[in-house]
């Protein structure tokens, strides 16, 4: 969008990413602002509230990038954006939760057991549907690449299925709480606002760090995993700390994990079932994968304990997101060699 009226040169390119991450920023708030009231005023319960309502609105930048790069051919940098918005949202959005919050950030069983578990299974579902790409649509294009068909899409969709109908159980017990003072068709017109700009800042977001790929030679997965990824997540990062500094940890941490699996489950398939297929390099996702699964065991590990996360447990989280940024780095200027293919 943006680059119809400025020149496709680095310096611009950095100018572009910033207005359209506060462009995203903007709508983003519009939209989480919207699905809150409009979740207040159907009488959610909190933790699908978190999980759906929340984690949906936020996470539709993600949705978008994975989109408009299906489209324009770079998907491997819109699989990059997801990958590195999940870690993001794993290690750096509870860090801000925690460090901001006047308490420790107080979650459930709920939390810990049924969205960080069922999270895992996301994960491995996604790792599974690529590991099959590459044994019946191998590309023969790099080290085992492969491509991801519409059918193979259906694979993590169906299990998305099985996460709303469980969090419908959730509903369905739940004794609503419904409130009239809520403007419901004008939560929905501001909610429509909200995604029409998310649209706008990612598709200029994605031809900004294009241009940064092109220029200072950067592997489109890792610009996805670092660049694209952070943008992306910054409406998350808004959500979840608003929330914590609001008391209401079950909702902050709820956003991150259902963010999350929304993310791997419904944006990337999505992705391929609109292009009608994607390359994926098994690769360079597995590796990734890996960190990712590591960094929720480690926040699984910390909310455990006492259900809370403590000041010193967010930072712990804050400096293992610098380790990570460190390696993928190093990846990229050669110094570490763990990803192959890049």
């Amino acid at each position: 969008m943006f680059f119809g009226l400025v020149p496709a040169t680095p310096p611009a390119a950095v100018l572009v990413v910033l207005v359209a991450t506060v462009v995203v920023w903007q709508g983003s708030g519009w939209l989480d602002d919207a699905a809150d009231e409009l979740a207040t005023q159907y009488g959610l319960p909190a933790v699908v509230q978190g999980s759906i309502v929340v984690a949906v609105g936020s996470s539709f930048p993600e949705l978008a990038s994975v989109v408009i790069t299906a489209l324009s051919g770079s998907f491997s940098m819109g699989v990059g954006a997801i990958v590195g918005s999940a870690i993001f949202n794993v290690l750096v959005i509870p860090a801000l939760a925690g460090i901001v919050a006047d308490e420790p950030v107080s979650a459930d069983r709920a939390i810990v057991y049924k969205e960080a578990q069922f999270y895992m299974l996301a994960v491995s579902a996604l790792v599974i549907t690529f590991a099959l790409a590459v044994i019946y649509y191998p590309t023969g294009v790099g080290r085992l690449g492969g491509e991801v068909t519409r059918p193979l899409a259906l694979i993590p969709l169906g299990l998305y299925g099985l996460y709303l109908f469980i969090q419908w159980q959730d509903v369905s017990d739940h004794e609503a709480k419904q409130t009239g003072d809520v403007n419901a068709r004008r939560s929905w017109g501001t909610l429509i606002l909200g995604l029409a700009a998310i649209l706008f800042g990612v598709e200029s977001l994605v031809g900004a760090v294009e241009v940064l790929n092109a220029s200072f030679g950067i592997p489109p997965f890792l610009a996805g995993v670092t660049i694209l990824a952070a943008a992306t997540s910054l409406p998350d990062a808004l959500v979840s700390v608003r929330a914590a500094r609001a008391g209401d940890g079950i909702t902050s941490l709820g956003n991150v994990l259902g963010s999350n699996t929304f993310d791997l489950l419904v944006a990337i398939p999505v992705g391929v079932l609109i292009a009608g297929s994607a390359p994926i390099s098994f690769a360079v996702a597995v590796p990734m994968f890996g960190v990712l699964t590591l960094a929720t065991v480690l926040l699984f590990t910390l909310l455990r304990t006492d259900l809370t996360l403590t000041g010193r447990e967010a930072s712990l989280l804050a400096v293992a997101y610098l380790l990570f940024i460190g390696w993928v780095g190093g990846e990229t200027i050669d110094a570490f060699s763990v990803i192959v293919g890049v």
